[in-house]
């Protein structure tokens, strides 16, 4: 029987000294796929998403990262949310309901404060219940990026913010466990990040614009 989990965690090649797995390539594909569609807000990033958190989950569990880890399988959660959410469109004019906004005050506040305790949580579990080398930073993604996602989910142009400050954190430490391809994988997210707050930037200021200009067109309509 062919031995599929084998194949995955076989070496492919090496880079820097370090071995690259044939699953560490795929989570490298799937993963760049998938954050390049979500800075264009292409709906399928999500099960290309959800194919990643596969791909990574296997990767991380066989280099102790176990709070990214279990973040994989929240990921594929909060991502069959964001896929459904992103699929929903009014049935007047077939745009999508949800369109890129700021955060309100009340969920800046609290989805920082959220994350604030969830990385020291994790940090805490992680040093006493694991072997984990890296508690802090390994916690911290892992709280990071469950706020970022949630944001994705509802367009919320700040969670880019987020995931930038997520990137700066992942790429040293996944350095530092010899997973070179998805360090460099992460410098990439990190540019795509820059482009897709830019990106996201220009489509909040156009959704305002045509907000504010569509009352001073309906009430030249009724005056005539």
């Amino acid at each position: 029987m062919f031995d599929l989990l084998g194949f995955l965690q076989s070496t492919a090649f090496s880079l820097l000294g370090e071995s690259v797995s044939v699953i560490e390539i795929i989570g490298f594909v799937t993963g760049a796929l998938c954050v390049w569609a979500v800075t264009r807000q292409f709906i399928w990033n999500w099960p290309v998403g959800i194919a990643n958190n596969v791909a990574f989950l296997i990767l991380f569990i066989g280099a102790g990262l176990y709070a990214d880890a279990v973040l994989q399988v929240i990921f594929a959660a909060v991502a069959v949310y964001g896929w459904v959410l992103w699929s929903r469109r009014s049935t007047a004019n077939r745009d999508l309901v949800v369109e890129v906004r700021r955060a309100t005050r009340r969920e800046l506040l609290g989805g920082l404060a959220a994350a604030a305790l969830l990385t020291a949580a994790a940090a805490v579990l992680l040093h006493s219940a694991t072997d984990s080398t890296v508690p802090l930073p390994d916690a911290f993604v892992l709280a990071g990026s469950l706020l970022a996602t949630w944001g994705q989910a509802r367009k919320i142009i700040e969670q880019w913010w987020v995931w930038i400050a997520v990137d700066v954190v992942s790429i040293p430490l996944y350095a530092t466990k010899g997973l070179w391809l998805t360090a460099v994988l992460y410098t990439g997210f990190l540019a795509l990040c820059i482009d897709g707050l830019r990106r996201w930037t220009i489509q909040l200021r156009h959704t305002r614009g045509r907000r504010e200009t569509q009352p001073t067109h309906e009430s030249r309509v009724g005056i005539r």
